[in-house]
């Protein structure tokens, strides 16, 4: 009990740290001292009437649902005695892992600035300057020679560094089982199993409603869909972020989603964000960089040959490029397991005290990057308000995508939970495709490292989305993939090879993902 007391004063003594410098606490500071002038503060009873009248001006649930953002950001709180590093990744093998994955991107993109010989950064002419003013809300139409640019990596090079990942204080002849060698990820994390997993999400058991599959065209929508909306106009209005997360787990109606998203996220649009958003365009108006090139490239490869999102090529452009500028982002560094990128300025080499972290925010974009973006389009037609829910959501859930680490919901126990949940759920299965040389992680692993972007049609990948935000993780991703090879296991296990078995797996947008997901952990 001592203990959990001690952690709580800690995060609480946290939260008033961050909190302290944050925009909110000099509101709420200004707010409080013009309430004084007014006359129904009484001296006798000061504190009790300044709370009340923040509370009943709605600065008290502003207050709160700041607190939550930081509850779900902030790491446990680890030993007092342990080094900081242990908070970005408690295990050693891992950090050092990710340390050399990172070597390896910087060195291609270095490779790729020396070959090209063009310069990470530069100060853009005012000519240019001007003219990618002009054509800002247009950037699609351009058509920049890209042909000698290349993604610095793409997930099945990133997957390989996983598969090769050991554990050193692990023997792999102890406790050797039947299933132990089967999937390609070879060291032992804790990944939840079907009883835990029920236990986890009991919103998504049989007896639940859900939007996905209650409020199809023959089911009346009284019986759910109805009442549901009616509670969901009620947790816009009270704006509160924790109502809006459990809400979330039943499935957001489209009416209400970009406002319940931004609420869970506590993703604000105020002057202060739209300013924020502005600066950052002028630094991109101001200086080109070379993961411009990248950002251009990815988008081109990507969405813009997209069925769903080529629309939305100007948009993805606009947070992207803005995105690379953002020091902001920099701050979630202190609980991801890897490290921002440095290079030296211009003429400087060696010298470390003039390294400078490149990009700005810290993120090397990859082959597929820009489809973390693609789907929130549909939600939110300001660049500052798609902005600022695309940077909560990198900094809570995607980073940990394509970094290595521990973490439950990163891409090495996601990876792992898929393989465990259907080698214990269809081992037949498993066992064919590995025998025919088609591990099913090779396939399911592009699924996964895009949190599915790309490949659901859009309506339904919404909803998937609308459950990691409600059960704040990405472990659904991984009993999505598991339930996408059990609803067509049919089909693989005649398969012989591991092209036919894509070719099976090849088109997901008819798949609906509730009843997949029921099924799979319920059924």
């Amino acid at each position: 009990m001592m203990e959990e007391g001690a952690d709580l004063s800690v995060t609480i003594a946290q939260i008033v740290h961050r909190l302290k410098g944050a925009h909110l606490h000099s509101q709420l500071e200004k707010q409080a001292r013009e309430c004084l002038h007014r006359p129904e503060i009484k001296l006798e009873s000061l504190k009790e009437d300044v709370r009340s009248f923040l509370k009943a001006s709605g600065w008290e649930r502003k207050l709160q649902n700041a607190v939550y953002r930081e509850l779900h950001i902030l790491p446990p709180p680890g030993h007092p005695a342990a080094p900081p590093e242990h908070t970005k990744e408690p295990l050693v093998y891992m950090r050092k892992a990710q340390a050399s994955w990172e070597k390896r991107i910087l060195k291609s993109l270095n490779s790729m600035c020396t070959e090209l010989g063009v310069p990470l950064a530069r100060k853009r002419p005012v000519s240019e300057q001007k003219e990618l003013t002009n054509k800002w809300n247009e950037m699609g139409t351009d058509e920049p020679d890209l042909s000698k640019f290349r993604p610095v990596y793409a997930p099945k090079d990133f997957l390989e560094v996983l598969i090769s990942l050991k554990n050193p204080n692990y023997d792999c002849r102890e406790g050797l089982t039947a299933n132990s060698h089967w999937g390609l990820i070879q060291i032992s994390l804790n990944v939840r199993d079907i009883p835990q997993m029920r236990e986890a999400y009991p919103e998504l058991s049989l007896t639940c409603s859900q939007l996905g599959i209650d409020d199809h065209a023959h089911i009346p929508p009284d019986l759910f869909e109805s009442e549901h909306i009616r509670i969901g106009k009620k947790v816009v209005s009270e704006q509160d972020s924790a109502a809006a997360q459990q809400y979330s787990r039943q499935g957001c109606p489209t009416g209400f989603r970009a406002q319940l998203w931004a609420l869970i996220l506590n993703a604000t649009n105020e002057p202060e964000d739209i300013m924020h958003y502005e600066q950052l365009k002028a630094a991109v108006i101001h200086h080109d960089l070379l993961v411009d090139n990248l950002i251009y490239k990815d988008v081109k490869l990507t969405a813009s040959n997209d069925d769903y999102y080529f629309v939305f090529e100007d948009f993805l452009y606009q947070v992207l490029l803005c995105f690379s500028r953002d020091t902001a982002v920099l701050e979630h560094f202190s609980y991801n397991s890897a490290t921002p990128p440095k290079s030296y300025i211009q003429g400087k080499t060696g010298a470390e005290e003039f390294t400078v972290v490149y990009p700005p925010n810290g993120v090397i974009p990859f082959h597929g990057f820009s489809m973390y973006v693609s789907p929130l389009c549909f939600l939110y037609n300001e660049p500052s308000r798609l902005y600022s829910v695309f940077r909560e959501m990198y900094v809570r859930y995607f980073f940990r995508l394509h970094s290595i680490s521990s973490s439950p919901s990163g891409i090495v126990s996601l990876c792992l939970q898929f393989e465990r949940l259907l080698q214990n759920h269809l081992p037949q299965l498993f066992y064919h495709l590995q025998a025919i040389g088609a591990q099913p992680l090779r396939i399911a692993f592009k699924w996964m490292v895009r949190a599915f972007s790309g490949y659901l049609s859009t309506d339904q990948l919404l909803l998937l989305w609308d459950r990691i935000l409600g059960y704040d993780s990405l472990e659904i991703v991984a009993v999505l993939a598991a339930a996408v090879f059990t609803f067509r296991a049919e089909n693989l296990m005649e398969v012989t090879s591991l092209a036919s078995a894509e070719a099976v797996l090849a088109d997901l947008s008819t798949l609906k993902v509730m009843p997949l997901l029921q099924v799979f952990l319920f059924a």
